[in-house]
């Protein structure tokens, strides 16, 4: 479980992402890269990453659910995800 910190910087993060997307894309078309340079650097999405939905852990994570392995694993076995059955042969 990552610290309610990590999990509340992330998404500060992506906020900071979309609330400057158009800006960034118009300094971008135009070429203005001092203007690049004065935006806030957490507003990159490059900065993002992935977290776990449920548990916020950054590793494993399936984009598919939105969710890392171990807990898609948990709510698989438990049947909380539609359609998805433990293989067996």
């Amino acid at each position: 479980m990552a610290k309610e910190g990590v999990k509340a910087r992330e998404v500060k993060r992506q906020k900071l992402v979309a609330k400057y997307a158009d800006k960034r894309a118009e300094l971008k078309a135009a070429g203005d890269f001092e203007g690049l340079d004065k935006l806030p650097k957490n507003s990159s999405p490059v900065r993002l990453h992935n977290r776990c939905k449920l548990t916020g852990r950054p590793r494993g994570y399936m984009r598919t659910f939105g969710i890392s392995r171990v807990t898609f694993r948990d709510m698989a076995l438990a049947g909380k995800i539609p359609g998805v059955t433990k293989a067996s042969w």
